[in-house]
């Protein structure tokens, strides 16, 4: 379900204590707080800004940070609290197109700029979508490389096939931080080192691509025929394997490559794509249609160690030109992985498993649907969050598929909405406060261990009486305990969760959210 399938809902605020204190109707901000919410931090940074923003559960503001960029579009919290971000570096109009980046930075926690890395170069490379932070220090950079036409048919692409006369494949670097605004590649795999085609024979990556599945057959129509040929648009990285995870939004299926290896070995048959997933047409005579499963699918990540359905997959498939219509499900998998850290190929020439199993779905189906950008991301309690990125949407679901937090971003392109106010509509698929992904930290998360964490204010701003005043009389008093007895009881009343509903309530309420905003 999303916010729009539910309307403006009259929902409560729900404190850290798990009681509903905050009354009347609510169109940003947190919606929806319940006590089966995983306690933490939620990192977000909204693609028409320049904050991102760090809020706890209640949805005020912990931490936020600056920068001189707007999003190139993902952001992450670093163990020691600091904050890689990517932006969207001016100039290199060669590639554009969406989540093009350019720029890597790294804040600390009090927001002073410490690394500042462009990966951008007209008409050669580009920086885009995603970066992942490495144990060692060094980070991985998402980006297009520049192919001429030239180029393309030395490797075998049919004439005829490229409206822009160029293509760019996906690229993967590993960057060791060496000095304020420099950095060492100290490793590299390039899609282009892994094509096989079957158009020119006396080529030397000729091959039948049905029989190499871990190559790329650069004729593989797309049905898309611009330089953006690929799209990569998420990377993730598993330590205990060693290996990176590559979503690609047109093919409709994930890559694993393996970074156990030199660049020199990455650009031979070692750098060859391990294991495939969501669309085995692209990689398989043996695959029919209705084989396909994602489709402009975002967000391709393992579930970590430790957590409920570890070393499975989850993937936010947002479910654009689904023959079955425009909707959205969040799916996870269990990948073919062997001891050996290999990837088993069925009898029948397709990476299974058979299928995947769907975490979330809309209870109409079609009343969640995001066509763009978003991500879900499995939680230490079993619980999932999602990111419903074009409507700028977080909220997380226990396994039993219940929402018990509700998320909405009051940050726009215009500035920050008042309480009451929505965001406005571009183009009729999104609203001018939409967000590439959100994540949840615990409160026991790294960063945080001697961090004075005590919240600020929420985002979203309040026009009317203070948070306090639940009944709008302009004071905060008794009455606006009882505003929450007459509405929802005196269960509910009891905030402070003692086993009464008196005067101490309405004082945590008010040492929750403050006599005045």
């Amino acid at each position: 379900m999303s916010f729009r399938a539910l309307g403006a809902l009259c929902v409560g605020v729900v404190l850290a204590s798990g009681s509903t204190t905050a009354l009347g109707e609510r169109t940003v901000g947190i919606l929806q707080h319940e006590p089966g919410a995983f306690p933490g931090y939620t990192l977000f940074a909204p693609l028409n800004g320049y904050t991102t923003y760090l809020i706890d559960n209640d949805g005020r503001v912990v931490n936020q940070w600056e920068s001189d960029y707007l999003p190139g579009v993902s952001v992450y919290l670093l163990e020691d609290g600091s904050l890689l971000r990517t932006g969207q570096a001016g100039g290199n109009q060669d590639f554009i197109a969406g989540g093009q980046g350019g720029q890597v930075e790294r804040f600390n926690w009090d927001g002073t700029l410490e690394w500042s890395f462009r990966y951008s170069e007209t008409a050669q490379y580009k920086a885009h979508h995603d970066v992942h932070p490495l144990p060692n220090g060094n980070v991985l950079i998402l980006a297009w490389e520049m192919r001429t036409e030239a180029e393309c048919l030395a490797a075998g692409r049919e004439p005829g096939t490229m409206q822009d006369n160029e293509l760019w494949p996906e690229t993967v670097i590993e960057v060791q931080p060496t000095g304020f605004d420099t950095g060492d590649i100290v490793w590299k795999w390039d899609t282009w080192d892994h094509l096989i085609q079957n158009h020119d024979p006396t080529l030397p990556n000729y091959g039948d691509p049905d029989d190499h599945p871990g190559r790329m057959n650069i004729n593989y129509d797309t049905g898309l025929y611009d330089g953006d040929w690929l799209h990569a648009n998420s990377l993730h990285y598993n330590a205990e394997l060693d290996q990176i995870m590559i979503n690609l939004h047109r093919l409709g299926e994930f890559w694993v490559i393996d970074h156990n290896t030199t660049t020199e070995e990455a650009a031979g048959p070692a750098g060859d794509i391990l294991y495939r997933w969501g669309n085995p047409t692209v990689y398989s005579r043996n695959a029919a249609a209705e084989d396909r499963v994602f489709w402009g699918q975002h967000d391709a990540r393992w579930i970590p160690e430790g957590y409920p359905g570890a070393g499975n997959i989850l993937v936010f498939n947002n479910g654009r030109n689904r023959p079955e219509g425009p909707f959205t499900t969040v799916e996870e998998l269990t990948p073919a992985l062997q001891a050996d850290g290999s990837y088993e190929l069925g009898s029948n020439g397709l990476y299974g498993p058979a299928e995947s199993e769907i975490v979330y779905i809309g209870d109409v189906p079609t009343d969640f649907y995001a066509s763009f950008i978003s991500g879900a991301e499995r939680l230490p309690n079993g619980n999932t969050i999602i990111c419903s990125g074009p409507w700028g949407e977080f909220f997380e679901i226990t396994p039993a598929g219940d929402i018990v937090w509700f998320y909405h971003n009051p940050a726009t392109s215009t500035g920050i909405l008042s309480q009451g106010e929505l965001p406005t509509m571009q183009g009729g698929f999104s609203t001018n406060n939409r967000t590439f992904r959100s994540t949840r930290l615990g409160v026991d998360y790294p960063a945080f261990v001697g961090r004075d964490m005590t919240p600020g204010l929420p985002i979203e701003i309040y026009d009317g009486p203070c948070l306090s005043d639940l009944d709008g009389s302009g004071a905060t008093d008794v009455n606006d305990l009882l505003q929450v007895i007459n509405t929802y009881g005196t269960g509910v009343g009891d905030v402070q969760g003692d086993g009464t509903t008196d005067v101490n309530d309405l004082l945590q309420i008010v040492d929750n959210w403050g006599l005045c905003n």
